[in-house]
């Protein structure tokens, strides 16, 4: 029997624009080398009850030094990789004098996993809950100015059937009497701690607190507009002068003004901009990326200037049918990854190197895209996949849901209501995913993610709706609720393991069947097969690299056959690279299905695919193939 379930309000957030410097805005970073201290899993709510964050950690427990933005479990050389519960962190800071006059300061996290309780100088400030999303606060109040302040930070990685994800907590025998033991079904390692940047930054009393863009193209592309919407927070002390207005100005990358506009009482207006440069995804225009700095003024009625607040914008326009998906009016098929935010001794923590080979790899291989598997990335990852056309298909932490109910169902709109919030003004976000293998089977499963997708497009109407299903169409009960269908199948290893006669017709079938039950686009959103990097076996054989080229190349097939019935828009490997999961006797040191080794080298498939995704680039897009793609064999005689 179905559960009934209510459609609730969820609580919407204020603010979090990311933290950039203007004339009025400084920033402060607060990275670097943090106290930590482990709390015992038999007592994780020891700290709040003594009061640790009164003092210093080092006065209420032995402390070890601890990186952020990293996570904390592969840090040390014991057992605090499966440490299960709460763990503190802290640091002192000064704050200088000259804050003190006339304006406010703000505590922001980019990302705390799971559970965060905040303390400045003893007095908390914030909780949030929801890994990979960024929070706030207000501190003007709590600092002391001119001296030295103490930040203290309790992260809780404990995840339960009402968490997103989801996961279990069960106390189980050891040889020591009795341990508790965190369980969870999706396939990653539940990496805990201060994940992203933290920083102290200034705004003025009156500030800018949100800006939302919307973009649009016109004349066959030949012209542009940006429509913007500004919320103020706070107020003029002067009430005559509380008549506010935005300038707003747009800058070209040369930094050439092309279009600006003064709003009204509304805050709101448009800007109209002749010859526009469009945000093309990579390899479909030769100048991708572009993308254009909008500067936001606050000013008050007698043209003081309040605030300023800059942001890059791309112009363009996304749509979708029943058979395709079009960007600024042009036909897009996806080629791409599932990826991981993952790296050794990082775990998922900020890792700006990382991110910046990440993307030469994307660029080298000719993908186009990728979904943000199995939530939120970083925004500094959303800001570079803007600059350089990367298309992103979102995804909330909603992975492996099942046991639907009313307060899951209140969790997971959150996770979408501050994902949309944060990132909703990116031109590379092309499709919002609302969850990753879900248990759709169920009856429950139809209300439910009803509730969810409509609740997404009342947030954002822009953008298609999507989640990586898994569960088999006849059973599904939620693709009627999308926009775009995407299913996961692992043809030849999970299912007919080895058995490569098994995997080109399978995949045209399902997808077929797909299409015929919804009427919608479909994407192939996972494929794969694990792979130990180096091991060669003649003929194929699992695990060998021969096997992963030889997977991918009946996929390859299937996927050429799809194209041609119009409605077969992309597909996308599983995995980008290798990861980090649970222990388990099915994963030798984490899953081995990345096309790189966890190291970002490639192994032998990755030059396949290469060739495939350049091979589709210059087919649909006419983009021009690297000179090194094809090496020389032999001069050829007819």
């Amino acid at each position: 029997m179905a559960l009934l379930l209510l459609n609730k309000e969820v609580p919407i957030t204020r603010g979090m624009l990311y933290p950039r410097e203007s004339e009025t805005r400084e920033v402060h970073s607060l990275d670097g080398i943090w106290n930590f201290v482990r709390s015992d899993p038999d007592n994780p709510t020891q700290g709040i009850r003594d009061k640790w964050f009164e003092k210093d950690l080092s006065k209420s427990q032995p402390t070890i030094p601890m990186p952020v933005p990293a996570s904390y479990n592969d840090i040390t050389t014991d057992n605090l990789r499966d440490h299960v519960g709460t763990v503190w962190y802290d640091r002192r800071f000064f704050v200088p004098r000259s804050w003190r006059t006339d304006q406010r300061v703000w505590l922001r996290f980019g990302s705390v996993h799971y559970e965060a309780y905040v303390w400045v100088n003893g007095k908390r400030v914030v909780k949030h809950e929801m890994g990979h999303l960024p929070f706030e606060a207000e501190v003007t109040d709590v600092l002391m100015y001119g001296s030295e302040n103490r930040i203290t930070v309790m992260c809780d990685n404990a995840l339960i059937q009402t968490s997103v994800p989801q996961g279990k907590i069960t106390e189980v025998p050891n040889d020591n009497g009795m341990t508790i033991v965190q369980s969870y079904t999706f396939d990653f390692f539940n990496y805990a701690g201060i994940h992203r940047s933290v920083h102290l930054y200034t705004t003025p009393k009156t500030l800018i607190e949100e800006v939302k863009v919307t973009t649009n193209l016109k004349n066959q592309n030949a012209d542009g507009e940006v429509s913007y919407s500004v919320s103020v927070k706070g107020s003029v002390v002067n009430e005559a002068d509380n008549d506010l207005h935005i300038q707003a100005n747009l800058y070209d990358k040369e930094g050439l003004l092309v279009a600006n506009a003064t709003s009204d009482g509304k805050l709101e207006g448009e800007l109209q901009v002749a010859e526009v440069k469009p945000w093309w995804p990579y390899l479909m225009h030769p100048d991708p990326g572009y993308l254009y700095q909008l500067e936001i003024k606050l000013l008050a009625a007698n043209e003081e200037l309040l605030d300023v607040y800059r942001l890059k914008v791309g112009l363009r326009t996304l749509s979708w049918d029943q058979t395709q998906f079009l960007i600024n009016g042009k036909s897009v098929y996806f080629r791409g990854f599932g990826r991981h935010e993952d790296s050794d001794i990082r775990g998922k923590g900020l890792d700006n190197a990382l991110m910046v080979r990440d993307f030469n790899l994307l660029k080298w291989i000719g993908a186009n895209a990728y979904r943000t598997s199995h939530y939120p990335y970083s925004e500094e990852s959303m800001q570079f996949a803007d600059e350089h056309g990367i298309m992103i298909i979102d995804e909330c932490p909603s992975v492996d849901t099942e046991n639907f109910s009313q307060e899951l169902l209140g969790k997971h709109k959150s996770s979408l209501e501050q994902l949309i919030h944060r990132d909703r003004n990116h031109p590379s976000v092309v499709m919002w995913s609302i969850a990753n293998e879900p248990r759709t089977g169920s009856l429950t499963a139809d209300s439910y993610f009803s509730l969810v997708a409509n609740f997404t497009r009342s947030l954002d109407k822009t953008r298609p709706i999507t989640a990586a299903i898994a569960t088999p169409y006849t059973k599904d009960q939620a693709g009627r609720h999308l926009d775009i269908i995407s299913f996961n199948r692992y043809n030849a290893w999970y299912t007919n393991t080895g058995r490569l006669d098994m995997v080109t017709q399978n995949v045209i079938d399902e997808a077929v069947a797909w299409n015929k039950a919804y009427q919608k686009p479909v994407i192939m959103s996972e494929y794969g097969a694990d792979t130990l990097e180096g091991l060669h076996i003649q003929p194929a054989y699992v695990w060998s690299e021969e096997f992963q080229m030889e997977v991918f190349s009946r996929h390859f097939k299937a996927f050429d056959e799809l194209r041609k019935k119009g409605w077969f828009i992309g597909e996308f490997v599983w995995n980008f690279a290798d990861f980090k999961t649970a222990q388990s006797y099915t994963r030798v040191g984490g899953n081995k299905k990345g096309v790189f080794t966890r190291a970002r080298q490639p192994k032998a498939v990755a030059h396949l695919l290469r060739k495939r995704y350049f091979a589709l680039g210059r087919d649909l897009d006419q983009c021009n193939i690297p000179e090194d793609i094809f090496i020389y064999i032999a001069e050829w005689k007819s």
